[in-house]
């Protein structure tokens, strides 16, 4: 390898470290926010009682809820990036395709469509490729 292409590859690394960096830091601070918002505003019970409405056991509400706080955290700190992003993913698809489906596409629409979460689910599953990423807790040493 050249001394061109070793630094090449070294800036292809850190613009992959970047990327993770950003990437974990504002997807977990939205899923920490939306945990917050069903924990402090609609509380368990009516996050339940919304899951309820939509034919969903009420138990996934507070689920969902404690998976969107610790993985948001989780996230953040990058702690077990490319299985929280995995997880959150799925999360993502089961909004989509439970609370938003019947709405449409586009997420303007009543309602919400679908297109948000599945958006943010592909950014999960980009997420879990990256890894980590060198500015984490859990970075390899």
């Amino acid at each position: 390898m050249t001394s061109a292409e070793h630094r090449g590859a070294a800036a292809n690394g850190r613009n992959a470290d970047l990327a993770a960096l950003l990437l974990r830091a504002v997807t977990g601070a939205w899923f920490l926010t939306h945990g917050l918002t069903k924990l402090l505003v609609f509380t368990p019970a009516g996050t339940a009682g919304y899951f309820r409405s939509i034919g969903l056991p009420g138990a996934l509400g507070p689920l969902t809820m404690v998976l969107e706080i610790a993985g948001g955290l989780a996230l953040i700190a990058g702690l077990f990036t490319r299985q929280v992003a995995l997880v959150l993913a799925a999360v993502l698809l089961g909004a989509a395709w439970f609370g938003h489906g019947g709405n449409g596409f586009a997420f303007g629409n009543p309602g919400g469509g679908w297109e948000y979460p599945v958006l943010w689910a592909v950014v999960m599953l980009a997420l879990a490729a990256l890894g980590d990423g060198a500015w984490s807790l859990g970075r390899r040493r």
